[in-house]
């Protein structure tokens, strides 16, 4: 420490002579700094001395600033006449981005309103598809805009008749019951006397499962019926509309079609990977490239924007007419396309703020649909693609039925505003970048359909082989697991509608999709498909073998 007070003072008194600058005017300056010190050191006294270089390291810090404001005194460098023109042209770009921008979306939209008109001139038969996904794209894109500018003024456009169905709502509200049950019932003769009792059958074992339900609720008398009969009314109408109506069924089928063409690129990637011959490991090289294929297309969409938009709408629909909170509404939306674990990371931020009743729903919800990364293994099984899509859609509504019935609200939900939910969205920084990390994050779940493939199937084997030598033991050798679960659900399996004749087998695959998992069900239903396809015998040594057409249609909403 003296050695330093010594080498300040030392600076204080003779300066700093090895600095030589060639600018006089800063000489000069440097000495008018030294004797500013001396008269410091002499005013102040001795006792100050570190303080007194530390103020002269700052002046001497101080030096080169002055060199530098001599420099940037010195004239400029003259910008030449592209780099003018370039500057210019920035700047124009800058002033006028937006209607840049505009200009160049709509030359955009032109030449695709161009192209579609032309598709539809040549042939509007095959055009029709893009005709009408362009109709819809329109649409929502114009609902948006309007909602976005004018929400305010469109709802007070409509605040008459908001007031109007607020004062005459006790009225209107049994007369809406009224008019419903008048429809199913008319609907139960109509449909009776065309398909045949079955239906009857059918919607008995619906009046069935919501009375089970109510038995076992955790609050039955606490039980909020909007939900569940508008869950109920969504399920029913989709499944008229996508299976009773032509234009409904042939959309569906054609959409079944494409997403089985689209998940058949994934053939490319493992022939390149796995060699010619990788079919030969049909479930490991076939089925579970199938899983990245669609996790990282998933991906891409989510980086775009398109999955959250979609699930809004959905989202949307459901929350108007069940009524569920937005948390809710959103997460069953999601599970339509998404599976149970990624369809929470939605509402990520706000599920410490969930109530027990909504976090029962998001779990019901995950469990009853089909997860996109899965559904085109399911596919790959032989499961008609349209009837998987079209369970998966009317399963959501139909979820937060059951789950509102199972567990009813009984708390204030945190979360009212749908303007206040927002999605999370992911972390990719470029659609590159997307693709990859949807490839990467379909790693952990390849790797659990494979190993749950394994143990479950051992431990199935394990338990068929117990069960058969326990009952070798009372002369009765087919006693398995499958055999008990066909007893156990036979009966729910025939009130879901299927025929009695095919409610002992729907009624083991109930069985593995309740005490294994659904993977395993559905390998089991793939074995049956092929052997009808087969035109097998149905029968052999007095155990049936496949199902009827009519049951193979009911089993994907089932499971």
């Amino acid at each position: 420490m003296e050695l330093r007070e010594n080498k300040l003072n030392l600076q204080g008194e003779d300066g700093y002579s090895n600095f030589a600058f060639e600018e006089e005017d800063i000489k000069n300056q440097r000495e008018s700094g030294r004797s500013t010190l001396r008269n410091r050191n002499e005013h102040y006294g001795d006792s100050i001395n570190t303080q007194q270089g530390e103020e002269h390291v700052t002046i001497e810090q101080e030096v080169p600033k002055q060199k530098g404001s001599i420099e940037e005194s010195e004239p400029t460098h003259r910008k030449g006449y592209l780099e003018k023109k370039y500057d210019a042209t920035c700047g124009f770009f800058k002033k006028h981005k937006a209607v840049i921008q505009y200009i160049f979306y709509g030359i955009l939209l032109t030449g695709y309103l161009a192209l579609v008109i032309a598709a539809c001139v040549v042939n509007f038969h095959r055009a029709l598809p893009l005709f009408v996904l362009t109709v819809i794209v329109i649409f929502f894109v114009i609902w948006d805009y309007l909602i976005d500018r004018y929400e305010d003024q469109i709802a007070d456009f409509l605040s008459p008749g908001n007031r109007f169905l607020n004062k005459h709502w006790f009225w209107l509200k049994w007369l809406m019951w009224i008019l419903l049950i008048i429809g199913v019932l008319c609907w139960l003769i109509f449909d009776t006397a065309k398909q045949g009792t079955q239906s009857l059958v059918s919607f008995a074992g619906l009046v069935f499962y919501v009375l089970l339900m109510l038995i076992f609720s955790k609050y039955p008398t606490r039980v909020f019926w909007r939900p569940v009969f508008w869950g109920i009314a969504l399920q029913f109408v989709f499944g008229l509309l996508i299976l009773r109506t032509t234009p409904g069924f042939e959309a569906f089928n054609w959409l079944g079609k494409q997403v089985q063409i689209f998940l058949e690129y994934t053939d490319i990637g493992a022939k390149f990977v796995f060699g010619e011959k990788y079919t030969d490991h049909f479930f490991a090289f076939k089925v579970l490239p199938i899983v990245v294929f669609f996790s990282t297309v998933i991906s891409m969409l989510y980086y775009l924007g398109f999955m959250q938009w979609l699930i809004r709408k959905v989202g949307w629909l459901m929350q108007v007419t069940l009524g569920s909170s937005p948390i809710e509404s959103v997460v069953a939306a999601g599970n339509i396309f998404v599976g149970q674990t990624e369809s929470p990371l939605l509402v990520q931020p706000y599920l410490l703020h969930l109530t027990k009743s909504e976090l029962h729903a998001i779990m019901t919800a995950g469990f009853s649909t089909i997860a996109g990364s899965v559904l085109g293994a399911y596919i790959s099984f032989g499961v008609s693609a349209s009837h998987l899509l079209t369970a998966s859609v009317m399963s959501a509504p139909a979820s937060l039925a059951v789950a509102k019935l199972f567990w009813p609200e009984t708390e204030v939900p945190k979360i009212t505003l749908k303007n206040a939910l927002k999605m999370e969205k992911g972390d990719s920084r470029n659609l590159l970048e997307a693709a990859s990390n949807g490839a990467s994050s379909s790693i952990s779940l390849v790797a659990n359909i494979a190993v749950n493939m394994i143990a479950f199937l051992a431990l199935l084997a394990f338990m068929n082989s117990a069960l058969s030598w326990l009952g070798n033991m009372f002369d009765y050798p087919q006693l398995n697991f499958e055999v008990i679960c066909s007893y156990v659900f036979m009966p729910f399996s025939f009130m879901m509608g299927v025929d009695w004749q095919d409610s002992f087998l729907v009624g083991g695959l109930i069985g593995y999709k309740t005490f294994f998992n659904e993977f395993v069900a559905f390998q089991h239903l793939a074995k049956m498909i092929k052997l009808r396809k087969q035109a097998g015998p149905k029968f052999v040594d007095g155990i049936q073998q496949y199902m009827s057409v009519s049951t193979f249609i009911i089993l994907p909403f089932a499971f």
